[in-house]
């Protein structure tokens, strides 16, 4: 005897059985199942914060450079690395001397001369 019903509820366990070998989860309503427990999405560090860093190291080296060989020789390095290129231009107005860096210089020379 043929029942079409059964034929509906076999088709569906096939087709459950094939979600489930594809890695298809099931959950029961109210419960905290796979969904629940999946990683959030991580966005990464902002851009604004990856510059920042970036800005502070070029800063950080600038003032170790000036500490280490002076203001004149710094002067000096700037000169002979300016060039007619773009890229020479671009580093060279980078790596000028700012206020910023030449307080800086003075501050690492003034703390680590305490302990040289």
């Amino acid at each position: 005897m043929h029942d079409p019903q059964y034929e509906e509820f076999r088709d569906r366990l096939a087709r459950l059985d094939r979600m489930h070998r594809q890695g298809y989860g099931f959950e029961a309503p109210g419960t905290l199942g796979r969904s629940f427990y999946r990683r959030r999405a991580h966005d990464g560090v902002p851009v604004w914060r990856v510059i920042g860093m970036i800005a502070l190291c070029m800063l950080m080296v600038k003032a170790l450079i000036l500490m280490q060989i002076g203001p004149d020789a710094y002067g000096a390095h700037l000169d002979r690395a300016a060039g007619d290129g773009i890229v020479q231009k671009v580093t060279v107005f980078v790596m000028q001397i700012d206020p910023i860096t030449d307080w800086l210089a003075g501050e690492m020379r003034r703390v680590l001369g305490l302990f040289g």
